[in-house]
């Protein structure tokens, strides 16, 4: 069965506002200044703990209450996961389109999972996906490829039927880890040029997206 396997944050949903407003939250009460949008986007990529080991870094937090700080940030961000979210333009069309052509569709996150899925539901795209991997699933996260496989695997989907579909620097490196074909949105939250990421074909519109499907 040919599968298309999505990242979540800056692939099909820009939810850097929703981060954003939980890691300001948890700096507000420890007294610290707030982080501007820019400054937390260029954390996302490889899941909360890591986001929140950046924030601690860039706020002079004490690092032993990573864990603790973490779980406030989570707290709030459960809250209101998908208050500012919004999806890319053009994602429900091109979803639709992969759907009607008999593509199976699943997303592989190291968002927690419980928000991960709450967001697709509260914005109306769960029903397109017959598999959710969130980063707490398993012990590992992406670039390991551990996680793309279990999507895979609850997709129903052979290796040489799956395209993975991303932004960024740690999704490129999962997609080469895995040895599939890696398509790259370059709309999302990467830091490197387009050229320096690997990848089988770019695009800056998701209307361009089933054409690129194999």
């Amino acid at each position: 069965m040919a599968a298309v396997i999505f990242d979540l944050d800056g692939t099909l949903v820009d939810s850097a506002p929703d981060i954003q407003a939980a890691v300001n939250l948890m700096l507000a009460a420890e007294g610290k200044p707030a982080l501007d949008l820019a400054t937390v986007t260029s954390f996302v990529g490889n899941g909360l703990p890591k986001l929140v080991e950046r924030v601690i870094a860039a706020t002079g937090l004490d690092p032993a209450r990573h864990k603790a700080l973490t779980a406030v940030v989570l707290d709030h961000y459960n809250r209101e996961s998908s208050a500012q979210t919004r999806p890319y333009p053009g994602v429900v069309a091109a979803l639709q389109a992969l759907a009607a052509r008999g593509h199976v569709l699943g997303v592989c996150t190291n968002k927690p999972e419980a928000p991960a899925r709450a967001i697709l539901a509260d914005l109306g795209l769960a029903g397109h996906f017959a598999a959710v991997v969130g980063g707490d699933r398993l012990a590992v996260t992406k670039p390991d490829p551990a996680p793309l496989w279990l999507c895979a695997q609850e997709l129903g989907a052979a290796a040489g039927e799956i395209t993975y579909v991303g932004d960024s620097e740690v999704d490129a490196a999962t997609a080469v880890a895995a040895g599939l074909p890696f398509l790259l949105f370059t709309e999302g939250y990467r830091k490197s040029p387009v050229e320096a990421l690997p990848h089988r074909a770019a695009f800056a519109d998701f209307a361009q997206l089933p054409g690129l499907v194999g």
